[in-house]
């Protein structure tokens, strides 16, 4: 199936807005095995507009319409859609009640040029929106069907998932059964990922399961895409591919499909009863912030110290100004990870502290991480070397720290080479 997504807006167009809807419609259509072949930006102009539905109509077999279906006089979508289709626009009495209603449990009257929302294509399908006012709708345009969608990322992202990719794996004659399986890493490139999984993809004989990766540093995703009749079939041939991805790159897996770093972090925490003593240097706070907001981390994470300077760590910790004065080192980074987790009262510290190079920003820029986790009982220490520039530093170091403390929790080696370091 050749899919073509138009993407409208003057603000798109222009570059005031990023298109994130484009990178991540494209995305999830890939992760089902559905390729993208034409992306196609286009401003709030009914000339413009009319033009991309009929080149697109020609060419594709199904298209992804995005934005254009608001209440306002920019929004062309519907209008235009009718008219490379050459029917009319009629009113659709059972979104203008949906509409209503909608505004009605908010307290609030609908203002009168929303009615413009349910003014679709005769030959439109309505596809519903739960949590928006614009409707969504398909109908075919020439040789393609064609599915319109809200701008709104939050409208658009359940849309999609719920209504358009479905029809679209229908339309393709596609097994009707996809399954996505993913498994999150941090300390492997991936080049490094795709030579150590060579040969995975036949493990299922039929060919029915496909690697892909994306790479988002300091993360890269592992994507195994598996087609079958049904879920059983799916989980049949998943399985010895997925336990062969696991023990390849072993220690590295951080997470799984919808989990996270820091809520494994948090996940293996509450189940030892741990709690969590924070000291960060030049990552503004970072690793609390992935924590923190957490639902159950009131239970887990004491107290969060962000300096800038590791000097001001001195009146915070008592420590002698000398030693943080002076050159890092294992003994002074354990030191603050011990000080830390005496002052909050925590079960476990984790330090991150930062010495970065001199001089301006450049590829070649760096900074050396110390990291140090302490309990009661035992210390760990960890140093590491990243280069690439101030932002791959700090990114790198938050990573770093975090996936240090979950290997700590589960019992892994703290200290393991990594593609991202220089030694």
């Amino acid at each position: 199936m050749r899919i073509e997504i138009i993407c409208t807006g003057d603000e798109v167009l222009t570059g005031k807005i990023v298109n994130t809807n484009f990178s991540y419609m494209s995305q999830k259509l890939e992760d089902v095995g559905l390729s993208v072949h034409w992306g196609t930006t286009v401003g709030d102009d009914r000339e413009s507009l009319l033009q991309a539905f009929q080149l697109a109509s020609q060419r594709a077999d199904a298209v992804i319409v995005n934005g254009g279906l608001g209440p306002t006089v920019d929004d062309l979508s519907q209008e235009v859609a009718a008219q490379a289709a050459g029917v009319d626009l009629v009113l659709n009495e059972e979104w203008l009640a949906k509409m209503e209603d909608f505004f009605s449990k908010r307290s609030r009257i609908m203002p009168p040029n929303n009615r413009k929302q349910a003014m679709l294509p005769a030959t439109a399908e309505v596809i519903d929106n739960p949590i928006g006012t614009a409707c969504g709708f398909a109908m075919d345009i020439g040789r393609a069907r064609f599915f319109f969608t809200p701008g709104v990322p939050r409208e658009l992202h359940r849309m999609l998932e719920q209504q358009v990719i479905p029809r679209l794996l229908a339309r393709s004659g596609a097994p009707t059964t996809i399954f996505l399986k993913r498994f999150h890493s941090y300390g492997l490139g991936e080049s490094h990922v795709d030579a150590l999984l060579s040969g995975v993809e036949e493990l299922a004989p039929d060919g029915s399961v496909k690697l892909g990766f994306r790479a988002h540093y300091p993360q890269l995703e592992t994507k195994l895409v598996v087609r079958g009749t049904d879920m059983d079939e799916v989980r049949r041939k998943l399985q010895p591919v997925q336990t062969e991805v696991r023990k390849r790159l072993g220690n590295f897996i951080m997470a799984e499909d919808d989990q996270t770093l820091e809520g494994v972090v948090l996940a293996a925490s509450t189940e030892q009863q741990a709690t969590l003593a924070l000291v960060e240097t030049f990552t503004s706070g970072h690793i609390a912030a992935r924590i923190g907001h957490l639902p159950g981390a009131e239970h887990v994470f004491r107290r969060g110290i962000v300096v800038r300077d590791r000097a001001e760590l001195h009146d915070v910790l008592g420590l002698p100004r000398v030693a943080l004065a002076g050159e890092l080192d294992q003994e002074t980074t354990e030191a603050v990870a011990r000080a830390a987790r005496t002052r909050a009262g925590a079960t476990h510290a984790l330090v991150v502290l930062i010495d970065l190079d001199a001089g301006a920003d450049r590829i070649d820029f760096g900074g050396t991480i110390w990291i140090a986790i302490a309990t009661g009982e035992k210390v760990a220490f960890r140093r590491s070397r990243i280069l690439g520039g101030r932002d791959w530093v700090r990114l790198g170091a938050v990573e770093l720290g975090l996936d240090c403390f979950r290997r700590f929790l589960q019992d892994l080696p703290v200290v393991e080479r990594i593609d991202f370091e220089k030694t």
